[in-house]
């Protein structure tokens, strides 16, 4: 039988066990798996490039105002829905297409004492369960990549957005080298579950479906840098046991030394930015 999108993304990015795993590493580092802080989980709740530095990175060019709605896109384990609740006083709903993500995301929360203001849900961001015009902002990162058809995506977004709503976006795209990649990377393990376009496409299909630019920029060297950083660590053992090698297993190493060379040689490159609702 033919493997479903969703099917696809959550074999590659997660497993039934994965809860289980992430607890038996937080009591091995002496930490209460039902009591955490969120710096004693920055290292598993943060698996886009950057981190939390990028992050905050893009969320300080959203001039957000407490208690506004912000939908999580693509929130995998829910890292950066808890740092905008707890940094910024936003209520936030994270959606994952990943079963054991969304799982994940809804014990960190609790765990963190942040469930008041949060709200999980697996489910395709191409057809997401939630009602017109009732967000203030979309966050996405590194989520456009896995999206198979971005128009219908995109229209997805525009469609839960209130009026004049913002999409803040931290993404992955091709880069001007357009050989072929060096897989595994860590939003994919082969060519058929990557679905990376190149800026100018992005920003047509962003006008497609109804959105204005307000600020983009390139991050790719920041990108390169940090991922340099941590390929390094990685090679030395340095990373000690909450690492993203819990959630995507030892294939992890490779990954992220096929990712720095895939920014090094320019078939990849990284872009955060603003995009608002048109009307």
């Amino acid at each position: 039988m033919k493997s479903t999108h969703q099917d696809l993304l959550t074999s590659h990015y997660a497993d039934e066990r994965l809860a289980i795993r992430l607890q038996e590493a937080l009591v091995a580092e002496g930490l209460n798996p039902e009591q955490l802080t969120l710096d004693d989980i920055a290292a598993i709740d943060q698996l886009h490039v950057g981190g939390r530095r990028s992050s905050r990175q893009l969320a300080e060019q959203a001039s957000f105002l407490p208690a506004q709605k912000v939908l999580d896109l693509g929130c995998g384990t829910g890292g950066s829905s808890r740092l905008l609740v707890d940094e910024y006083g936003l209520q936030v709903v994270g959606v994952d297409i990943t079963q054991p993500f969304v799982d994940v995301a809804q014990w960190l929360t609790q765990a963190t004492g942040l469930t008041a203001r949060t709200k999980f849900i697996c489910a395709d961001a191409q057809c997401l369960p939630l009602e017109d015009e009732s967000f203030d902002a979309v966050w996405s990162q590194h989520t456009l990549m896995n999206l198979p058809d971005l128009a219908k995506g995109l229209a997805e977004v525009n469609r839960v957005l209130k009026p004049s709503g913002r999409l803040l976006l931290h993404e992955v795209l091709q880069g001007d080298n357009l050989e072929a990649l060096a897989f595994p990377v860590p939003w994919a393990d082969t060519a058929s579950t990557s679905h990376l376009i190149k800026p100018a496409e992005l920003e047509k299909q962003l006008t497609t479906a109804g959105f204005v630019k307000v600020t983009q920029q390139e991050v790719t060297e920041q990108a390169l840098n940090w991922r340099k950083k941590h390929t390094d660590k990685e090679a030395r053992g340095q990373t000690g046991i909450l690492t993203p090698q819990l959630i995507f297993g030892p294939r992890f190493l490779q990954m992220g030394k096929n990712l720095m060379a895939n920014l090094a040689a320019g078939k990849v490159r990284l872009i955060e930015g603003i995009w608002q609702k048109a009307g």
